[in-house]
C-alpha cells in the first residue's frame, strides 16, 4: 500500500523552472507545447544521445544543445517523439553551433504532441541549471519529509489523549490554512474546522461545492477517502488550499489516515459522526449562543431541507437517538436527531408548508410508541414553527414540557403529544422552581414531610394530589387498603398542619410540591 509520502512526488513545473534567475539569464523561449507549461517536473536530465527517450522514467526537463541531431530532420522528429513517448516533461534545447536559431521540424513536432519546447538565445552551464533544480527538489523532498512528521506526531498524539473529533480538525485546520470539511458518502457535512468566516462561506455554497468536491479537484480543492476494513464512509476535503498541491494532497492523506483511525478506535465518543454532527448543531441552538442565522448554513448542508419549510420541535424523554432516526426513516420525515442531556432527545422535524404538522407530530409519536413497546413515552412537542429564526425557542419549550412532565406520576394520563397547554400548573411552577421565593414557599408547605425525610409518604401525597384527591385510586395505585391509606393521609396532614378536604390548603400543598419536585430534577 502506498504511504501519503511515497505518492508526493517533490516537483516543479516547468513554469516554475523557466522562471528561475539562473534559466533567466539565458532568455529563455517557448516554442513550442506554450499550454503545457504547468506540467511537473520531477528531474532534470542532461543528455545529447539521440535515443534519450529510452533511459527516462517520466517527468524529465531534457537539456541538450541538439548536436548529434544537427541536418537530420527525421532524426529531430523521432527525437521530439521519444521525448513524448517517455512522458518527458519538457525539452529546452541550447542554441548555438547546431542550431543557430529554433529548428523548425522540432517545433512542429512539439506542437503536435504537446511537449513544451524551450530554447536558450544565450550560452548557458547546464550544470547550473542543474544543481538549482535538483537542490530545490531535495529541499521540497525534506520539506515534504518534515511536515509528514510533524503533522502525523500531531494527530497520532491527540488520538492518544482521546481528543474528540472535532479538536483533530482544528489541528489539521491549523496546518492547512483553510476550511475543512468532513462529509459521509452523500456529501452531508458531518463537521467542520477553520476559520468560522471562511467556514460560513464554504457552507452557504456547499450545494454546488459538494459537486465540486464529488469531481475533478482544482484550484485548491482536495479531497480524501475516508475508509477502512474495505468499508467507506466518506470523505475529508481542505476546501480552497492556498499551498502547491502535492502539500495538499499530503495534509488531506495525513488527515484521512489519523480520521479513520480515531473512528476505528472508537474516537472517545460513543456516537457515530453523524450524531455528533447533529448533537453540535441542536445543541448550537438550544443554547442560543450562536444566533440561528449562522446556524442555518450548517443545517443546510448536514441534509436538513431548509426553505420554505415548517419546522417542529420535538423532545423526546428516554428513548436511544438510533431509534427515533429509525421512526423517521420509516415514515420518510426529514429531521435532525440529537441526545440532549437527562435522557432527552431533541428531534426537529423539517415539514413541506402544505403537510399537517400536528397530525405527523402525532403520527410520530404513535409510531414510536409503538416500535418501543412503551406506552407511557414522553413525547413533547413545541407548536410549528415557519421561520428558522424561531426554531431554537421552540426547541426549548419542548425542553421545557418534558421536562415539566419528567416524572412518571405525571406521565400516567398523557396524550401522544405533550403541548405546552398540556402542562398546565406543573408547568409554571417548573419555570419558577429556580425561584428563592418559590423555593422557600415549598420548604416552608412540606416541612413537616421533609424534616423526617419520609419519601413513602411523599409518594402517597403525590399519588393523592395528582389523582385529584382521589382514595380509591390512590390506595389502588400504592397496593395499600383504603384504611391504610387513610391512616397515611393522617400523618401527613397532621405533619403538614393541613386539612387536605379544604381545596385552598390542599392546593397551595399541591403547588409546593410540585415545586420541589421541579427542584429535584
Amino acid at each position: 500500500m502506498t504511504t501519503a509520502l511515497e505518492s508526493l512526488e517533490p516537483v516543479l513545473s516547468v513554469r516554475q523552472v523557466l522562471a528561475l534567475e539562473r534559466v533567466l539569464a539565458g532568455e529563455p523561449e517557448v516554442v513550442a507545447g506554450a499550454g503545457q507549461l504547468d506540467r511537473p517536473v520531477r528531474w532534470v536530465h542532461v543528455a545529447e544521445a539521440a535515443d534519450v527517450g529510452v533511459m527516462l522514467i517520466g517527468g524529465e526537463m531534457v537539456l541538450t544543445t541538439g548536436v548529434l541531431l544537427a541536418g537530420d530532420e527525421v532524426k529531430q522528429a523521432e527525437y521530439i517523439q521519444s521525448l513524448h513517448r517517455a512522458e518527458a516533461a519538457a525539452v529546452v534545447l541550447g542554441l548555438g553551433r547546431a542550431f543557430p536559431s529554433p529548428p523548425d521540424v522540432m517545433r512542429r513536432a512539439a506542437d503536435r504532441c504537446g511537449l513544451p519546447l524551450v530554447v536558450l538565445h544565450r550560452p548557458f552551464p547546464f550544470a547550473e541549471l542543474t544543481e538549482e533544480v535538483q537542490s530545490r527538489l531535495v529541499r521540497r523532498k525534506f520539506a515534504a519529509v518534515s511536515l509528514s512528521e510533524q503533522v502525523r506526531t500531531a494527530l497520532t498524539g491527540l488520538i492518544t489523549a482521546g481528543a474528540p473529533l472535532q479538536r483533530l480538525l482544528d489541528e489539521i485546520a491549523q496546518h492547512s490554512a483553510c476550511p475543512v470539511v468532513v462529509t459521509n458518502l452523500a456529501h452531508r457535512v458531518l463537521a467542520t474546522a477553520g476559520e468560522r468566516s471562511a467556514v460560513d462561506d464554504v457552507l452557504r455554497d456547499w450545494e454546488r461545492i459538494a459537486r465540486q468536491a464529488g469531481g475533478s479537484e482544482g484550484d485548491g480543492w482536495i479531497r480524501a477517502e475516508l475508509s477502512g476494513r474495505g468499508e467507506r464512509w466518506g470523505w475529508i476535503v481542505l476546501c480552497g488550499h492556498r499551498g502547491d498541491t502535492a502539500t495538499g494532497r499530503l495534509l488531506a492523506d495525513r488527515a484521512a489516515e489519523a480520521l479513520v483511525l480515531h473512528r476505528m478506535l472508537g474516537g472517545g465518543s460513543a456516537h457515530t459522526w453523524e450524531e455528533q454532527s447533529a448533537q453540535s448543531l441542536l445543541t448550537d441552538l438550544v443554547s442560543g449562543v450562536v444566533p440561528a442565522r449562522q446556524l442555518l448554513p450548517r443545517a443546510r448542508a448536514a441534509g436538513l431541507p431548509v426553505n420554505r419549510r415548517t419546522f417542529v420541535p420535538l423532545v423526546v424523554r428516554d428513548r436511544e437517538p438510533a431509534q427515533l432516526d429509525r421512526v423517521l426513516r420509516m415514515l420518510g420525515l426529514p429531521g435532525l436527531v440529537a441526545e440532549l442531556a437527562d435522557g432527552a432527545t431533541a428531534v426537529l422535524l423539517s415539514l413541506a408548508r402544505d403537510q399537517d404538522a400536528p397530525a405527523l407530530t402525532d403520527h410520530f409519536a404513535t409510531r414510536l410508541r409503538a416500535e418501543s413497546g412503551v406506552a407511557r413515552t414522553v413525547v413533547a412537542s413545541a407548536g410549528p414553527r415557519i421561520s428558522w429564526e424561531d426554531v431554537p425557542a421552540g426547541l426549548r419549550e419542548a425542553q421545557h414540557v418534558a421536562d415539566a412532565v419528567a416524572d412518571s406520576s405525571a406521565a400516567l394520563e398523557l396524550p401522544p403529544v405533550v403541548r405546552l397547554r398540556d402542562v398546565h400548573l406543573r408547568g409554571l411552577v417548573r419555570l419558577l422552581r429556580d425561584d428563592p421565593h418559590v423555593q422557600s414557599f415549598a420548604e416552608r408547605e412540606l416541612d413537616g414531610l421533609l424534616c423526617a425525610a419520609d419519601e413513602d409518604l411523599l409518594s402517597v401525597l403525590r399519588t393523592f394530589l395528582a389523582t385529584g384527591r382521589n382514595k380509591s385510586r390512590t390506595a389502588q395505585l400504592h397496593h395499600v387498603s383504603r384504611p391504610a391509606l387513610y391512616r397515611r393521609l393522617e400523618v401527613i396532614q397532621t405533619r403538614l398542619g393541613v386539612d387536605l378536604d379544604d381545596f385552598e390548603q390542599a392546593a397551595s400543598v399541591h403547588i409546593a410540591l410540585l415545586a420541589h419536585d421541579a427542584q429535584q430534577q
